[in-house]
């Protein structure tokens, strides 16, 4: 294992006689060379969890090791690339000049600086911005200079905080890409994130933290409903046909080309047969399964637990 925590929790105390609880027993493990995608909603405990795994707060109780050393100590933090949520930086500096600055202080040898910093820069797409100054570099930009310093120490395991926030879709794409080189060169890559789709093209294994408290970790595959939700038929139903499509739900209508929805799949299979027999003929059929959007939505309806606010967190602490 890269990561583990055993009951990892975090009080905060607002004022006297007011306490929030903002993650709640938190044990899970990230495994090596794997992508593991944390999620939940806004003020679920993500970035509070982050924080304290890289040493910046201190849980109330439990533990947490990283390459099976205790968290927060030095040899937990040598072989760790981090972004943070709102990564913030010297505005006079340049693209270029920051990333250096970054290597100077992950100990990256003199000899090597430059041409690290030149390739991640590349990496993530700013070499052509690398001399401009960061007071004009775009928040999507920052992002990425973001990315590029988490990885200028040549981490074994990449930490990345909301990595997705402020791109736009062709950036994000890009992230994507390069989220999934990290694991190809070997690395293990721990991110949080409320952007469903990205953890489904992405992570091995996920975790759903809601209200501070851990409600599922597996893979994607394990936690969603194996059960067709839909099916979705789209045919050319001229005449007598139609009325093999009489048992769905009509979509849309063009002329004789129809899509109808069926809640069952035998029922979506059997007016397939019925149509061809009538004549008719099959354009598309999709069945749709549970997505891990639909899968989140669905825990969080059952959990109803009230939003603790990681804004809220961050003031206290």
């Amino acid at each position: 294992m890269i990561l583990r925590t055993e009951g990892l929790t975090k009080i905060f105390e607002l004022r006297p006689g007011k306490r929030v609880t903002a993650v709640d027993d938190l044990t899970f493990s990230v495994d090596e060379g794997e992508i593991f995608g944390f999620v939940g909603p806004n003020g679920a405990g993500k970035t509070t969890t982050i924080k304290m795994l890289m040493g910046l707060i201190f849980p109330t109780r439990g533990r947490a090791f990283i390459f099976d050393a205790p968290i927060p100590s030095e040899a937990s933090k040598a072989r760790i690339g981090y972004l943070p949520e709102n990564p913030s930086y010297h505005e006079f500096l340049t693209g270029l000049g920051a990333l250096r600055f970054f290597a100077t202080l992950a100990g990256v040898p003199r000899r090597d600086r430059k041409k690290r910093c030149e390739e991640l820069l590349g990496m993530v797409g700013l070499d052509g911005a690398a001399d401009r100054q960061l007071r004009k570099y775009s928040k999507g930009m920052q992002q990425r200079l973001g990315i590029a310093q988490a990885l200028v120490g040549d981490p074994a395991f990449v930490v990345l905080d909301e990595p997705m926030s402020g791109l736009d879709p062709i950036g994000r794409k890009e992230m994507r890409d390069i989220i999934l080189e990290l694991k190809r060169r070997g690395k293990t890559v721990f991110f949080s994130t409320h952007i469903l789709p990205d953890v489904e093209a992405l992570c091995d294994r996920v975790g759903v933290i809601l209200g501070g408290e851990l409600r599922d970790v597996g893979r994607i595959g394990d936690l969603l409903s194996p059960r067709v939700r839909s099916v979705e038929l789209t045919a050319v139903a001229p005449g007598v046909a139609r009325e093999a499509l009489a048992r769905g739900r009509l979509l849309t209508a063009e002329g004789d080309r129809l899509t109808v929805a069926f809640d069952d799949e035998g029922a979506a299979d059997a007016a397939v047969r019925a149509l061809v027999m009538a004549s008719g003929r099959v354009v598309g059929l999709t069945r749709h399964r549970e997505t891990l959007e639909d899968f989140f939505v669905r825990r969080l309806d059952e959990t109803r637990v009230p939003d603790r606010g990681d804004g809220a967190q961050q003031k206290a602490g």
